[in-house]
């Protein structure tokens, strides 16, 4: 088992994500455009994976000449090239799983990739994602999240209702109540103190930092 394992999805250019924290031992895989942003960010890419229908030529060639494994699937497929990236960290067991890509480009992808990373399949690995200066957390049972007082976060149910939702250093607080997929009732809060712990007792949220101050 690994502890850390970053994602780098391809995608439309957008703002510069949060530099990703990535120390000694981390595995990076790079789900084809996203290669050119690993480079971007200074990342070692380990495995590069995707039809290498969006990354350049010269990116694919820099990381393979750097040592990384280059895992080619054609066009017509079955998932996405995030969905191939993170099925193969999976195999590694990470402790977390870090996916760094871009809020902005395509709707389908973007929506698509959000539901992605709270599949069940990964539940057993903490998930979060840097997506340009969103900041996105998957909660399964229960999160701590560090944050600034007076900056927003939204909590949205995916995948079906989300049941006995609490929060604590949160401005509009949730006592054992449900979030259900299509509700807003969960969006634009606001952290209170410096830090938030949100528990669910049954489905999963995801918090979503839009990197604004209400």
């Amino acid at each position: 088992m690994i502890e850390t394992a970053v994602v780098v999805a391809g995608g439309a250019p957008g703002p510069t994500p949060i530099q990703p924290d990535v120390g000694e031992g981390t595995l990076v895989v790079a789900a084809d455009g996203g290669v050119d942003r690993a480079l971007a960010l200074g990342l070692h890419v380990d495995v590069a994976i995707g039809d290498f229908d969006s990354v350049t030529a010269a990116g694919l060639a820099a990381v393979e000449r750097a040592g990384a494994r280059a895992e080619r699937h054609p066009a017509a497929k079955d998932a996405t090239d995030l969905e191939l990236a993170l099925d193969t960290v999976l195999a590694a067991s990470p402790r977390r799983i870090l996916v760094v890509g871009s809020e902005s480009g395509r709707l389908d992808h973007v929506l698509s990739s959000l539901l992605l990373i709270a599949d069940p399949r990964y539940a057993g690995a903490e998930v979060d994602a840097l997506l340009g200066g969103a900041q996105v957390h998957v909660i399964h049972g229960s999160r701590t999240l560090a944050g600034v007082p007076g900056e927003l976060v939204s909590l949205l149910a995916v995948h079906g209702p989300a049941e006995g939702v609490s929060t604590s250093g949160l401005v509009y607080a949730l006592a054992r109540e449900t979030l259900v997929p299509g509700t807003s009732r969960g969006v634009s809060n606001v952290f209170a103190d410096a830090e938030a712990y949100v528990s669910v007792e049954r489905g999963v949220l995801l918090a979503i930092r839009p990197g604004e101050v209400a």
